[in-house]
């Protein structure tokens, strides 16, 4: 990693923090759409436990938890995941849901095909470089059991907000204090060589709107 990219990290790592502590909850307490349709994908594979990749505060893993999953929720953030682990806690739901802080440039904390299903909303597009998010898919399919499946979404470069703001190069542009790494389509193919990829579904989201996409690959059996 460059000292260039060591600052955006620190950074955006400063930024989630401080944004997490202003505004506990900034999400509210109900699941994301991409959530509620990988639940339903979980479940029709016969799923039991889900590693989510940047659960934040958590309203998306106290949602699956809800659903009937074991749910271990990572993100860099203590701050977040201290308001997710008091809201499992308020909701008696604590004993299914495990957290743990981690930085996804660095090897996921669980052995070789140990998850059933992972999830991860907006958590590829953070300030992370092309090599960096394929060496976190590769490392998803290392903890993900045979057949086991991923769901992520993206912002892509039809967003309104790619090419504009503060460049850092490789696609990620710094709008308001927030680093994004805008997926061409080329690179939601690269990293399904090797897997099944299952769906490639567009959306909007928020008030832009930001412009994502839905994708589901299934590690092969």
């Amino acid at each position: 990693m460059t000292g260039n990219e060591e600052d955006l990290t620190e950074a955006q790592r400063a930024h989630w923090q401080n944004t997490y502590a202003a505004h506990p909850g900034m999400y509210g307490e109900e699941p994301s759409a991409p959530a509620v349709h990988a639940a339903d994908v979980f479940r029709a594979e016969g799923a039991r436990d889900v590693l989510e990749l940047g659960a934040g505060h958590g309203r998306d893993a106290l949602y699956f938890t809800a659903q009937g999953f074991t749910v271990q929720a990572t993100d860099f953030s203590p701050v977040g995941l201290q308001q997710l682990q008091a809201a499992a806690r308020a909701q008696g739901i604590d004993q299914r849901v495990s957290t743990a802080v981690h930085d996804v440039r660095e090897p996921l904390p669980l052995p070789d095909a140990s998850v059933d299903a992972v999830f991860a909303h907006m958590l590829l597009c953070m300030a992370l470089s092309t090599k960096e998010i394929q060496a976190l898919v590769d490392d998803v399919a290392r903890v993900l059991r045979p057949g086991g499946t991923l769901v992520y979404t993206v912002r892509h470069t039809g967003d309104a907000h790619y090419g504009a703001g503060i460049a850092h190069g490789d696609d990620i542009w710094e709008h308001g204090g927030f680093a994004v790494h805008f997926f061409p389509r080329t690179l939601v193919d690269a990293l399904a060589d090797g897997w099944a990829l299952n769906e490639v579904h567009p959306f909007q989201e928020g008030h832009l709107p930001r412009r994502l996409w839905r994708i589901t690959q299934t590690r092969p059996h």
